[in-house]
């Protein structure tokens, strides 16, 4: 505040042991981060400070937020956010709040899926349908997937958040598309954890989605549904061709933004599946700061007739006494990212990368 005052602006300090990020919004809202884990990133602070704003204008709305009448009520108001926030500070599964991509699974019968969710669509009038397992998109029509960001993220981040119900009529407001004029999104439980989720205006009316409804389109795919289920954390299909090597891995689509992410390949060994999801976090957070930008620099910018040499692949070996490696690789718009066992050969790290992500780019 008192950089402020003086048109300095300071975005984070560090202490001995603690990393201290903070952004305002809207000259109205602040919001300070602080982490003592070993190796927290600034960006992942940073990231997270723009996921728990856009919580809070899909709760509330944007108008509450910068034009406070009454703090109180607004304390009150932002109660229905905590559940949200909770969930990007824990362990979360998920890593859309980190890549600011849509967390996906791949369904073993995807066609399927997809064809019938449009049907489903078109019969209730509503463009913007998905299927969600535990807070992951398995299909979604068309609609859905032009939401902007960070509601494409936030909306299934919230359905995987809030307690279990056969169905839900919840007010949101979209960060990006609409901050201001509330949506309902309506939820449906077809299975355990698999939800169908509809984002629509006035009409239709959660009653007019009876169960007839639900059977005529849902209850013959009862089988490919029940699959989704396994998906939830492991993400791809039984039987997907995974090198032994693999312990866990994430693939981005960074046009589509969309991603897949995973640590149940070999889930008997060592690291635990919350070590290697630290570990594959911290380490996109190493990549995209250092070796992969997100997009050219002002230097790069300037002079195009010689623009600065962007690594395709790279890659880590942690030590001393565990020798797990993580090898990055960039190939058009596709960004992969691989935890291994120590017995992986490092100079076999890039063939088996490319491998990899030649048989993963038909499905993202």
């Amino acid at each position: 505040m008192f950089g402020q005052n003086l048109d300095v602006q300071l975005k984070s300090a560090r202490t001995e042991d603690t990393t201290v990020v903070w952004k305002s919004f809207h000259d109205s809202v602040t919001l300070i981060a602080l982490s003592s884990e070993a190796g927290t990133s600034e960006l992942r602070l940073e990231r997270m400070l723009h996921m728990v704003f856009g919580a809070m204008v899909l709760v509330v709305g944007l108008e509450e937020l910068t034009n406070i009448r009454n703090v109180e009520r607004l304390k009150k108001e932002l109660r229905a956010t905590y559940g949200l926030i909770d969930s990007f500070l824990g362990n979360s599964e998920l890593i859309g709040d980190l890549t600011q991509c849509v967390d996906c699974v791949i369904p073993p019968e995807g066609s399927l899926l997809q064809d019938t969710l449009s049907g489903f669509a078109e019969a209730t009038g509503t463009a913007f349908v998905s299927l969600l397992v535990s807070g992951r998109v398995v299909a979604a029509t068309d609609g859905w997937w032009r939401l902007g960001m960070p509601e494409a993220v936030l909306l299934p981040w919230l359905v995987g958040s809030l307690p279990p119900q056969a169905a839900r009529d919840y007010p949101v407001y979209l960060p990006h598309g609409s901050p201001t004029v509330p949506h309902r999104l309506l939820t449906l439980t077809l299975l355990p954890r698999l939800e169908l989720c509809l984002l629509c205006g006035p009409r239709p009316p959660l009653s007019q989605l009876e169960p007839q409804l639900l059977e005529r389109w849902w209850q013959p795919l009862l089988d490919p549904l029940r699959t989704c289920l396994a998906l939830g954390a492991r993400a791809l299909p039984d039987g997907f061709p995974l090198h032994g090597d693999i312990l866990g891995l994430l693939l981005l689509h960074l046009e589509l933004k969309r991603c897949v992410f995973t640590v149940e390949p070999l889930r008997d060994k060592e690291p635990s599946p919350e070590q290697r999801r630290r570990l594959l976090r911290n380490f996109y957070t190493l990549v995209t700061t250092t070796h992969f930008p997100p997009e050219p620099g002002p230097a790069e910018k300037e002079d195009a007739a010689h623009p600065a040499q962007v690594p395709r692949a790279c890659y880590l070996v942690l030590g001393p006494g565990m020798g797990w490696q993580l090898v990055a690789l960039q190939l058009g718009l596709r960004l992969l990212l691989l935890l291994l066992s120590p017995q992986s050969p490092t100079h076999g790290l890039r063939s088996l990368a490319t491998h990899t992500l030649q048989a993963l780019t038909p499905l993202l």
